[in-house]
């Protein structure tokens, strides 16, 4: 019973993974963006009807069926990533009304696309065991099963996350970008394009997460609109919070928040005490932001200037 339990926690834990790295790449810019469930949920819906449309085109092709999708989930991830960037960059908008604006819209559009076009009906069979099937490995092995035997946008999500860090710590751009966050006015005097990073971070970071809501429909949910994309969102954001704002620890934290995701479905308990174990990862959120914030380390805190909009001409 253990082995499947915890190879459905990890692949679960993908999807937030896909989230928290996108929203960490944003908060590194010094901006917190509280759309990442609408992004998520918007990215899902967007390679949701991409397959739609290939199967009514009569395309089966598994190449055009794995990669068309990530495409359009990517760009649809990006522009409202770019509508973000010009509300609360350009324009200076507040970035938590922005942010939970943009929630609302893509909650609500990703809706109108899966019930007034019945993608969910077309994607479910081939197009879903593309997904599920590339790169897993059948065996009885232990080990295999729960590590071994997922599809490609699952070990993706390992690899941006890691390849995320390592640019945080290891390049100038992660070191250009940290500054932003930190002290936009430091970064700005010191010749670096505060503007260019902030967009970029928050584009990049917004296509990321999108893939996360299309990952949990098409290998969670097997081509069906059975998963609550927002709540996906939200999770992925206190996952932030959790790890630190480190992505490679992310890894381990989606993990665990996948486990904790999906054990009330393993339980015999009441609804009542399932919605108890499903507050879990809420709960260990706020008490790491209270260890966090009594110990004081400035490595365990938040980029200084997360939340804040930057005024040029204060400067």
């Amino acid at each position: 019973m253990i082995v499947p339990i915890l190879t459905e926690a990890i692949k679960t834990g993908a999807a937030f993974l896909y989230g928290s790295t996108g929203e960490i790449i944003t908060e590194k810019s010094g901006h917190l963006n509280l759309g990442i469930p609408g992004i998520m949920s918007i990215g899902g819906a967007v390679g949701c009807i991409t397959v739609y449309w290939l199967l009514q085109a009569k395309i089966y092709s598994s190449a055009l069926l794995l990669l068309l999708p990530l495409l359009t989930s990517l760009v649809a991830g990006g522009l409202m990533g770019l509508l973000y960037s010009f509300m609360t960059v350009t324009l200076r908008s507040n970035q938590n009304i922005t942010g939970l604006a943009l929630t609302t819209l893509g909650v609500g559009l990703s809706g109108f696309i899966m019930t007034k076009l019945g993608a969910s009906v077309m994607i479910v069979g081939k197009a879903s065991k593309v997904y599920s099937t590339l790169f897993s490995i059948n065996s009885d092995n232990w080990f295999v099963k729960i590590f071994l035997s997922h599809g490609l946008l699952f070990y993706l999500s390992i690899i941006i996350a890691i390849v995320t860090q390592i640019i945080f710590n290891r390049t100038r751009v992660g070191l250009h970008l940290r500054a932003v966050g930190e002290s936009p006015s430091t970064a700005d005097a010191a010749g670096i394009n505060v503007t260019g990073y902030k967009y970029v971070a928050t584009i990049i970071g917004s296509a990321i997460a999108a893939l996360g809501g299309h990952f949990a429909i098409m290998e969670l949910s097997h081509g069906t609109w059975e998963y609550i994309l927002e709540g996906f969102g939200w999770l992925s954001v206190a996952l932030v919070i959790f790890t630190l704002w480190r992505p490679a620890l992310s890894i381990l934290g989606s993990f665990i928040f996948g486990g904790l995701y999906i054990v009330s479905a393993y339980t015999n308990a009441p609804p009542a005490q399932n919605e108890i174990i499903n507050m879990i990862p809420y709960v260990m959120t706020i008490v790491v932001l209270i260890f966090t914030s009594i110990v004081g380390s400035k490595k365990a805190q938040p980029p200084a200037s997360l939340g804040l909009n930057y005024f040029r001409e204060e400067r």
